[in-house]
């Protein structure tokens, strides 16, 4: 179990920390870093989750402020008990003309796991928000399999209030035997969800389809919010055209956890 809660405000031409909140297995960080944005990292001391488990994470930037929210490492999600589910919730607000950049590294789930989560993000006038999710469906490398299991997702995104972009996925049984379908993932054990909603994401739709494989693919949603999706055979792979797409639509390096 765990709570977090992070929020950034502009201050002399930086951000800074304004509201840090931790409790139970949920820890945040705070490292020093050569740009203007605060990042904040947060980490699960439990070391993953299983069934029954809830966290509930928390980001705010305020008007101007650039908050970027990453994770020590990648979350693992455990075989559950029979009628147990794990919840993540992550609520997100981005005042006026301030940006918020949502880069978990990867969730990966194991055999009999059962997770089910949801983002919402609440986006003031002129703000920016980047968000990456990427899931891995067992470890190739090590010879794991989803035959059985649950994963549940729901990402809302508002902007002035009204609602821009919405997505869910459910996958559950046999998850292997169907990500081997055609129409699901065609043997896919690798994905990611990227949103970028900007005023200017137009201009990088050409971009992002540039760098993506050809088991992804770009959409501009609707004016202002680019959504892309990319299926890989494993993680390693999977992070090959990722990573070039987050730091093109971030503008910026990713951050320094990403690279240990």
């Amino acid at each position: 179990m765990g709570r977090s809660r992070v929020a950034a405000r502009l201050r002399d031409g930086r951000s800074v920390l304004s509201d840090l909140y931790q409790q139970g297995a949920s820890k945040v960080l705070v490292p020093r870093t050569a740009g203007t944005a605060l990042t904040a990292v947060t980490l699960n001391t439990a070391g993953g989750m299983t069934g029954g488990d809830s966290f509930t994470v928390e980001g705010q930037a305020e008007a101007g402020a650039h908050l970027v929210m990453t994770t020590q490492a990648a979350e693992r999600v455990y075989r559950a008990q029979p009628g147990e589910v794990a919840t993540l919730t992550c609520k997100l607000e981005v005042g006026e003309g301030a940006r918020l950049d949502w880069l978990p590294q990867e969730t990966i789930l194991y055999d009999a796991c059962a997770l089910s989560r949801r983002l919402t993000a609440d986006l003031a006038p002129g703000a920016r928000f980047l968000m990456v999710e990427p899931l891995i469906f067992g470890r190739a490398a090590m010879g794991e399999r989803l035959r059985s299991g649950l994963f549940r997702e729901r990402i809302e995104v508002r902007r002035d209030g009204a609602l821009v972009f919405a997505d869910a996925t459910r996958l559950g049984g046999d998850i292997d035997a169907q990500l081997d379908e055609t129409a699901i993932g065609g043997g896919a054990r690798a994905m990611a969800s990227l949103l970028f909603v900007c005023d200017t994401a137009e201009a990088q739709l050409g971009a992002l389809r540039a760098l993506l494989p050809a088991t992804g693919g770009a959409s501009l949603i609707r004016p202002g919010v680019l959504f892309a999706r990319v299926l890989a055979r494993d993680g390693y792979t999977l992070r090959q055209s990722l990573l070039p797409a987050i730091e093109r639509l971030s503008g910026a390096p990713l951050p320094r956890t990403w690279m240990l």
